[in-house]
């Protein structure tokens, strides 16, 4: 289980270091993460730009606390991951019921609206760092077993940040219009 652990814990370090590192690429990602924020109505105007500062701050903190080789803080990082994808996804869910189409900001400057997709992610991703640190982590770790494990978060954590971006790449281009006779 300690690789399981070990990929878990890689995946959930990419997907908020890429998350933060997008919000914090420029003033201008910020700010748009902040009017996202606002557009999907779940708090009042006015706390939009505290939470996505509350939100960026916790996603730094969540990274740093996984990279640090202490078991506290590891695990501080599974569960404050748990609890803020917990929350997105709620936060999300709401605003989907409304009706609201509103640009993922979840890793930058992304065009594509919120949707299902974005919960389920975010409630899988929730329930992987809140099972990780309860596992049995203990034991002999071989350097191959590690490469794999960390790859393998590497790897999955890469494609969920660019989830969007990929599938983007296989929507249909819609044709241009047809001049007339």
């Amino acid at each position: 289980m300690h690789y399981v652990v070990l990929a878990v814990q890689s995946l959930v370090v990419v997907v908020f270091l890429v998350s933060s590192a997008g919000k914090l690429k420029s003033r201008g990602d910020i700010r748009e993460f902040t009017a996202s924020l606002r557009r999907l109505r779940i708090l009042p105007a006015s706390a939009a730009g505290p939470a996505a500062f509350c939100a960026l701050a916790a996603e730094v903190a969540i990274w740093v606390l996984l990279v640090i080789p202490v078991s506290v803080a590891r695990t501080a990082g599974f569960f404050v991951a748990a609890g803020l994808l917990t929350v997105f996804a709620a936060g999300i869910t709401l605003s989907l019921r409304r009706g609201e189409q509103v640009p993922c900001r979840c890793f930058g400057a992304s065009t594509t609206p919120l949707g299902p997709w974005h919960v389920v992610r975010n409630l899988l991703l929730a329930g992987a760092a809140a099972v990780a640190p309860v596992l049995p982590s203990g034991g002999a770790v071989r350097p191959g077993g590690l490469v794999v494990a960390v790859c393998a978060g590497l790897l999955l954590g890469a494609l969920v940040a660019l989830f969007d971006d990929l599938v983007a790449l296989f929507r249909p281009v819609p044709s241009p219009p047809h001049p007339g006779p």
